[in-house]
């Protein structure tokens, strides 16, 4: 049964690493000029929206699977309608960037995630400045300057896009904290798609029409429906996968699991990619960047234990002692539950979520009860 258990486990982070890895490299060959030629980042991220949105609907309102929150509509203004604005700008940004730079240039910026989290945090007043912290964060900073320097075909545009792709992302993880953390709303991965998809596509609807409709309108590119379809469906099922992945082991082993596939994406995209170099300085300055993000994590997953409440303390302190900061969003959690009724409520302090660019509506790394179940059935 053990042996079983642990096949298990292994298979969902290699379904994982599989999915992610294909969902990056699927949206780089259907954005390229290069091969498929769909120059058009809005609408593949609106043809995720939608699809997601869709799915979504089915299985709460149709097939019942769970139940949807009781959404207020100040809630939804106050905290749905900024939270997906910013989602959508950094699905945007992030996916324009394709067009412009390679995918393992891509994912060495990427590291820039705690940097622009950490800045956005202090801004809000959400975190402190802290002298280890910021040394971390200047680590890191120093690495992608060094791969920079190091990318043979730097692009300033594509740098631009990502970077502000991150820093987007970074203000949507900090706004759901602060905003739905006060509200005490629980929302589970198919709920957060629910509410959160649809009002994302409605934002993209906008630069859509001013961007890209009048050059869709004049081009020659056809819509092949099966290419679309499985890219979405890819894109889904990343969603599900990581859920299952932290109901199954934990905050540590996606995090591991997640820095594999990052250097196994930058190895596999030079390889289906033929005009993607990477550098010696590339492979130098990420793998500074990555010491700095491994070092940080590790300093808050040692802060987490140590603040871990011992046995006996009631509920409600225990919930005290272990709020989190902003910050703690790259810091695994210790699987520290709180007593919310079995749901997992989305307060994902910026860090607490393994953030992945293409599914990063899965609100914590804390178990839910959905999540259980999920993984229940499947074992």
């Amino acid at each position: 049964m053990v042996g079983k258990q642990l096949l298990l486990t292994y298979l969902y982070l290699l379904v994982y690493i599989l999915l992610s890895s294909g969902v990056i490299l699927y949206n780089k060959w259907v954005l390229s000029p290069k091969y498929f030629n769909f120059p058009y980042p809005i609408s593949l991220t609106m043809i995720h929206m939608g699809f997601s949105g869709a799915v979504a609907f089915f299985l709460i309102r149709v097939m019942k699977v769970v139940s949807p929150v009781k959404m207020t509509f100040e809630i939804y203004a106050t905290c749905v309608i900024p939270i997906s604005a910013f989602f959508a700008a950094s699905l945007w940004f992030g996916n324009t960037a394709y067009l412009h730079i390679s995918v393992a240039f891509i994912q060495m910026l990427k590291a820039l995630m705690p940097v622009a989290t950490f800045l956005v945090a202090v801004t809000c007043g959400t975190d402190k400045l802290r002298c280890d912290v910021f040394l971390n964060m200047l680590v890191v900073s120093v690495g992608v300057v060094v791969s920079s320097y190091g990318e043979i075909h730097f692009n300033v545009v594509g740098t631009l896009y990502q970077v502000t792709g991150i820093f987007a992302e970074a203000l949507r993880l900090v706004l759901t904290q602060v905003l739905l953390q006060k509200k005490g709303l629980t929302l589970n991965p198919i709920t957060s798609l629910y509410y959160i998809a649809p009002c994302s596509f409605v934002f993209l609807f906008v630069p859509w029409y001013l961007l890209e409709k009048p050059g869709m309108e004049v081009s020659q590119n056809q819509f092949h429906f099966w290419i679309f379809f499985s890219n979405a469906v890819c894109a889904l099922a990343l969603n599900f996968s990581i859920f299952l992945v932290i109901g199954r082991t934990g905050a540590v082993t996606i995090r591991v699991a997640g820095v594999l596939k990052d250097w196994i994406l930058i190895a596999l995209s030079t390889v289906i990619f033929p005009e993607s170099i990477i550098t010696g300085l590339n492979i130098i300055g990420y793998a500074i960047a990555l010491s700095g993000v491994v070092l940080y994590n590790y300093l808050k997953i040692r802060e987490g234990r140590a603040s871990q409440p011992p046995e006996g303390i009631p509920e409600r302190v225990k919930d005290l002692k272990t709020e989190k900061r902003s910050s703690d969003l790259f810091a695994a959690s210790t699987g520290n539950n709180s007593n919310n009724g079995g749901k997992n409520v989305w307060n994902s302090s910026a860090l607490d979520s393994n953030v992945d660019e293409e599914a990063p509506l899965i609100p914590s790394l804390r178990m839910s009860h959905l999540g259980r179940q999920l993984s229940g059935h499947t074992a």
